[in-house]
């Protein structure tokens, strides 16, 4: 279905300013339709855009359609975005050119009688440029209760505030599914403050803010309850959404709505609404997303101390293989830590992994001992990835990484040798690796290509004696069901080694 923006620039002239009038109408125009028990639609004038147009009957466009949560709707199709000739209605083309509420009625299909409507003029700016039209069951005069009387009365002076541009107001935000609706309780007071009527349902509002006692003829500040929206709006003849905590465990949202004549205040229309239990799941939400990421800042903390202590360990064991294995040890678990401290911050189910293979990109460089330096260019990205995904795909890639900066430029040097080679005043060229990303949608793919030295003849990932090669293979293969390939690249593509994992869907 067209929005209303969509439908205003296909069939109208609407400018920009006007429309935004229109479609803050169409956000709080729920209290029109609930106080007057009616069926409204917004109608626009077509443009002409066709020369040899019948320019005798123009033609309307509904631009948007509400029907009451109090009462039977008597529209049952949606004509949002059909158009009719004026001759058909024209009651609402009276209002249009004439800028006056044209009243009337029409016969209903499905009744098999006529229903009385009403056709109140949109002004803007000083000029009519929309039609409200009111189709509703119960006579337009003659309520046959106060609560009707009071409702209809309300709704007669906000469709003068309509047709003098007052309604809606130019800085009122458009109504949320929070905002407090006619139905959720109503609250008229006079030009001063005092009560004049308030709904049953309001009532039960004050009975929850421990206010027992009639409102009617009384402040807010009289019943004990904080008025400084209701003042405010008296005061500024603007719209104020406040909540109201009258003891902890109750909050109600209040939503003042100042009654205009003229440019001048004469009262206000206060919506009320518990929202006691919406509050405490905010709450709740909070606290378990607080817990959360307490859980994974903790983990973080003892991976990092983990780290620490095979850091420490290493360096207490003779150079050799077994120093080596607890670094790889370390390295695997910062890599680990890195999604964790990520998850710390954003406790969600999807993690952005770019975050993640910038720091994997630094450690591997800072992990670089040979005089040759090492230039890794990332490109692309996975974008926000599975939280169960990417800790796996985090140890691969920094596993990869890590074979490239270490195997594909050299052996790895001690450090006298190193010292040694930073001697040499002849400048060495850096080696490259490449590490491409991209999201297909079907599948994740990673790739890591270096111009080193190359595999050896005899390489083969299945038979790898390798404790990082094989942790590699059983991540893709077993825990993620990717598949993973190494390939030797041609002198002419520039030599190295491209290694390329394929994750599906599925897994994520």
């Amino acid at each position: 279905m067209p929005t209303p923006a969509e439908l205003a620039a296909q069939h109208t002239d609407l400018r920009p300013d006007e429309l935004e009038h229109l479609q803050r109408l169409l956000g709080s125009w729920s209290v029109l339709a609930d106080l007057s028990f009616s069926d409204l639609l917004l109608v626009v004038p077509v443009s002409v855009t066709d020369p040899d147009q019948d320019q005798g009957d123009p033609e309307l466009v509904v631009l948007g359609q509400i029907r009451p949560s109090n009462r039977p709707t008597l529209v049952e199709q949606d004509l949002v975005g059909q158009t009719v000739r004026e001759s058909a209605w024209s009651l609402s083309a009276t209002a249009l050119h004439e800028g006056r509420v044209a009243r009337g009625a029409v016969h209903h299909p499905i009744i098999g009688e006529s229903v009385p409507v009403e056709n109140i003029p949109v002004r803007y700016a000083g000029s009519v440029i929309a039609v409200l039209l009111r189709v509703t069951l119960a006579p337009l005069r003659g309520p046959t209760s106060l609560y009707e009387k009071t409702y209809l009365e309300v709704f007669d002076r906000l469709a003068e505030m309509v047709s003098d541009s007052a309604f809606p107001f130019p800085q009122e935000d458009v109504g949320t599914e929070e905002a407090p609706r006619v139905g959720d309780g109503f609250v008229v007071v006079d030009a001063e403050g005092r009560v004049e009527f308030a709904s049953p349902n309001a009532m039960n509002a004050f009975h929850r803010m421990g206010v027992y006692s009639p409102p009617e003829g009384s402040r807010f500040t009289e019943l004990g309850v904080e008025e400084s929206a209701v003042e405010w709006a008296l005061a500024t003849g603007r719209p104020v959404v406040e909540e109201v905590e009258r003891r902890p465990d109750v909050i109600v949202l209040v939503h003042c709505i100042p009654l205009l004549f003229r440019g001048s205040v004469t009262g206000a229309m206060i919506l009320l609404r518990d929202v006691t239990d919406v509050r405490r799941l905010d709450r709740l939400l909070l606290s378990k997303d607080a817990a959360i990421r307490e859980v994974h800042h903790r983990v973080k903390n003892n991976l990092q101390t983990i780290s620490s202590l095979l850091s420490l360990q290493a360096r207490r064991v003779p150079v050799g293989g077994g120093r080596e294995a607890l670094r790889e040890a370390e390295r695997r678990v910062r890599s680990i830590a890195l999604v964790h401290e990520i998850l710390s911050r954003d406790p969600g189910e999807q993690v952005p992994f770019d975050d993640i293979v910038a720091s994997l990109v630094q450690m591997a460089q800072d992990s670089v001992v040979s005089p040759r330096p090492v230039e890794i260019t990332v490109i692309g990205d996975l974008g926000q990835v599975a939280a169960d995904v990417a800790t796996p795909l985090a140890v691969i890639l920094a596993e990869v990484l890590q074979n490239a900066v270490e195997h594909a430029f050299g052996s790895a040097q001690s450090p006298a040798d190193v010292a040694a080679s930073m001697l040499d005043d002849s400048p060495v060229p850096p080696g490259h690796v490449w590490v491409s990303l991209e999201d297909r949608d079907t599948e994740l793919s990673l790739s890591v290509r270096d111009d080193g030295c190359g595999l050896p003849a005899s390489f083969d990932v299945e038979e790898t004696h390798s404790l990082g090669l094989s942790i590699v293979r059983d991540l893709v293969m077993t825990q993620l069901g990717g598949t993973i390939s190494f390939e030797a690249m041609r002198k002419s593509e520039g030599g190295g080694t491209l290694v390329t994992i394929f994750v599906p869907a599925a897994a994520r």
